[in-house]
């Protein structure tokens, strides 16, 4: 499986491997800090990150040959709806050319500060464009509000001081949450959490950078 995203995908990244490659899954990290949005829109930030994220992806596809993309939907997948429609629409098909399955994920809940909200007509628009290029395609779409709920304060979201991001414990209950659902769609047991979910992946450093205990 490769796993797409950003900084929160690649908080998730450690136990999302861990996960996975404890049920025999092969598992190739493709997260891009403060980037890996496919949806370019107007915004010269973003537009560069897309052009990066698909050439990229192109890269991946070649290399690692995966059966299962997954994309989990960026904080910068700005644009209006119709761009992130066509973007994810995109994606499925780039990824059915390429003999493999297309899951894309929503983002869990995250704290809308200064920065995002000028953008957070398309942070909300996004996860419903996402379904909606899954409808009739080799895609699905994963809502993970089914685990986190709506707001990132709540104590279920276990987002990590920043509001944004997740810490091993967030991070090991996502994995938890998406190996099962990976699971259902692709035909294979997740492994028990008591299997990995203590391993060497929590001493990651991305973690001692969150703030993390």
């Amino acid at each position: 499986m490769l796993w797409m995203g950003d900084s929160i995908a690649g908080a998730q990244a450690p136990a999302v491997r861990a996960a996975l490659e404890a049920a025999g899954v092969t598992v190739e990290n493709a997260t891009s800090d403060g980037g890996g949005n496919l949806v370019a829109g107007d915004h010269p930030v973003t537009t560069k990150a897309a052009r990066d994220t698909w050439k990229a992806l192109k890269e991946h596809i070649s290399s690692f040959r995966p059966t299962v993309i997954a994309y989990q939907i960026t904080t910068y997948d700005w644009g209006t709806a119709r761009e992130q429609l066509t973007a994810y629409r995109k994606l499925a098909r780039t990824a059915g050319d390429a003999g493999a399955r297309l899951v894309l994920v929503s983002a869990p809940p995250f704290k809308i500060d200064e920065f995002f909200q000028p953008h957070a007509a398309s942070i909300k628009s996004a996860p419903k464009m996402a379904a909606k290029a899954a409808d009739g395609t080799n895609a699905r779409f994963l809502d993970a509000s089914e685990l986190w709920g709506a707001d990132h304060a709540a104590a279920k979201a276990q987002r990590s001081k920043d509001g944004i991001h997740s810490c091993q414990q967030g991070s090991a209950a996502f994995a938890t949450w998406f190996a099962k659902r990976l699971g259902e769609l692709a035909g294979f047991t997740p492994a028990a959490p008591a299997e990995w979910a203590t391993g060497a992946w929590t001493g990651d450093d991305r973690f001692t950078k969150l703030g993390c205990s």
